[in-house]
């Protein structure tokens, strides 16, 4: 079934820009405090390095199964009161909330994969209609501007969850692991963030409308005639043949930049407490110290992307959105790669500028240039195949990053930070293969 939307699509204010985004601030409470502190609660209740990838593959293959299908039912939904998206933010939105309750309360390692995979799956059926959202309310001049707007909640909402164990722990919370216990400082910043989330997510449900079916009768005749999951399922599967060109020239580039990400996730943690705290024991106040410090840097690299949000659409503008995307891949992945030559943590903040930087681009820039290739009417859809392009990587990754850091990287996380260097410059060259369309329109 193909359901069409009004074409109608008045250039909407700052401030509706603003209300139409404002979910993402929420949303990423969720994602940051994900990433800065998985591997330390995993860490924490006695999971080993090398295992850690493995643990972390609940994110990503969550993601492989929610997030095409999310966007098939956001696309075939449509409520009087709700609208078409909004119904999953709302739910998403909820069930995330619980998990990120629960998470910091596991006391098995089993308990906080669980966690984290229900975690992942309600974040993801949150976040993935709200990359629709910008397609469907906004023309083509104001996409590129629609997505930097995302990407700047993300950066704020970042900032704010990495540094929460940091700031609990000054305000003189325990950051100990007591008896292999998560420290106060992480249990309290989960419980904040769960609040945040719920708290930005209603914002935007509630100040922002959403376009009508053009035909409604018409749409609400072939939604209760087109068969059910049966068929949902056969439509889902032969969009995978039907993918626009751009779309598949951007899988290689976001292979190789989510995996670099996947791989600074997963390591960062044990790299810096080895590095720049001197221990490799999960149950010491040095590491516990370590992951606090983590969340700093990966603060800095956020706050520099919810700056650089701003700055990309006019550069792009000006330039070319390719070339820009490559420039600041390259910038990030070494970047990143620089970190095994730092043993001071002060100094390690400055290469977070320069990841931010990449992840400010990751963030807005493939995103504007898929949606100026799609159809309107599968939009939710593709942005959801679309990111199997992000998971894929991940889970590959997951199944063949401890091996790797084994047997070839001398068992050190470190040395796994300048792999994933690696394949952000390399994703930043395959950009330049990635055939741009719309680039007038940005």
């Amino acid at each position: 079934m193909q359901m069409q939307f009004s074409a109608i699509k008045p250039r909407l204010t700052f401030w509706q820009l603003w209300n139409m985004s404002f979910g993402f601030f929420g949303i990423q409470f969720g994602f940051a405090l994900q990433n800065s502190n998985s591997s330390r609660i995993f860490s924490t209740l006695g999971a080993s390095p090398d295992d850690l990838p493995w643990f972390w593959l609940a994110a990503p293959v969550t993601g492989l199964m929610v997030q095409p299908i999310i966007g098939y039912l956001s696309d075939n939904t449509w409520h009087p009161t709700w609208g078409r998206r909004r119904p999953f933010f709302f739910a998403g939105a909820l069930l995330a909330t619980l998990a990120m309750f629960l998470m910091p309360n596991s006391t098995a390692i089993w308990m906080a994969v669980f966690a984290l995979w229900i975690m992942d799956a309600s974040i993801n059926v949150a976040m993935e209609p709200f990359r629709a959202f910008v397609g469907d309310k906004l023309n083509p001049a104001q996409q590129t501007s629609g997505f930097a707007m995302q990407t700047f909640f993300i950066g704020c909402g970042s900032v704010i969850a990495s540094l929460l164990p940091s700031m609990f722990d000054w305000a003189g919370f325990s950051n100990v692991a007591v008896n292999g216990s998560i420290p106060e400082t992480v249990r309290y910043s989960f419980y904040v963030g769960g609040v945040a989330f719920m708290g930005a997510v209603m914002w935007t449900v509630l100040t922002t409308d959403e376009i009508a079916p053009a035909d409604l009768p018409k749409f609400r005749a072939e939604r209760a005639s087109n068969g059910g999951l049966a068929t949902a399922i056969k439509e889902i599967l032969a969009g995978f043949g039907k993918m626009p060109l751009t779309m598949r020239q951007l899988a290689a580039v976001q292979f190789f930049s989510w995996s670099a990400l996947f791989v600074m996730w997963v390591n960062t943690t044990n790299a810096i407490a080895a590095n720049a705290f001197g221990t490799t024991d999960a149950q010491s106040d040095a590491f516990q110290s370590a992951g606090n410090w983590v969340g700093v840097m990966f603060a800095v690299y956020n706050g520099v992307s919810a700056l650089a949000a701003f700055i990309l659409p006019v550069i792009a503008r000006k330039t070319n959105r390719k070339v820009l995307h490559m420039i600041c891949l390259i910038i990030g992945g070494l970047s990143l790669a620089s970190i095994m030559f730092i043993h001071t943590k002060e100094l390690l903040l400055l290469p977070m500028i320069g990841v931010g930087i990449a992840w400010a681009s990751i963030l807005t820039v493939p995103y504007a240039i898929l949606a100026g290739s799609l159809p309107a009417e599968k939009m939710g859809y593709y942005m959801g195949v679309f990111n199997f392009f992000v998971v894929i990587p991940q889970i590959i990754a997951g199944l063949i990053l401890g091996p790797i850091t084994i047997k070839f990287l001398g068992g050190h996380a470190v040395n796994a930070l300048a792999l994933g260097g690696a394949c952000m410059v390399i994703g930043g060259l395959c950009t330049l293969f990635v055939k741009d369309d719309a680039a007038a329109a940005s």
